[in-house]
């Protein structure tokens, strides 16, 4: 699985003109999946991002994780983190098909409410309008297939 992960003062999706989630201070994920990727490796990702301490605690270091903050998560579902560039027009052959990715998409969100986070969504395969603050800037990037 690959995430990017972008701290964030606020985050929404829109779809065909209709707002499908909305967080206020929390992460903007963007999720990946690749056809090798388990139910494990979603459960350890989600995992890893709900640990994460990358907002700023009194001191203005970044120590603190979402639960601390009392965050929340925006997930939305992109393929497009598995692109081939290897020529001007990206294909997208490394990302898993919907029938593996989409459980994979629920299982990661699943586990983030299991944890105890609100966990907003967008909707596999649409297409999306997203709109986000990030605030810091702060982002980070997850692949499962690197240590």
């Amino acid at each position: 699985m690959r995430a990017v992960v972008t701290r964030v003062k606020h985050a929404s999706v829109t779809i065909e003109g209709r707002v499908s989630g909305q967080i206020g201070e929390g992460y903007l994920v963007l999720l990946g999946v690749a056809p090798s990727d388990t139910h494990d490796t979603a459960v350890k990702l989600a995992d890893k991002i709900c640990n994460l301490r990358i907002f700023e605690d009194e001191n203005e270091k970044m120590n603190l994780n979402l639960e601390q903050v009392g965050g929340s998560l925006l997930v939305v579902s992109q393929f497009t983190l598995f692109a081939d560039t290897s020529s001007r027009r990206p294909g997208f052959s490394g990302a898993a098909k919907p029938d593996l990715a989409i459980p994979l998409y629920e299982a990661f969100m699943a586990r983030c409410r299991e944890r105890g986070f609100t966990v907003e969504h967008g909707e596999f395969g649409a297409k999306m309008e997203v709109d986000s603050l990030n605030h810091g800037p702060v982002t980070i990037l997850f692949d499962t297939d690197r240590p």
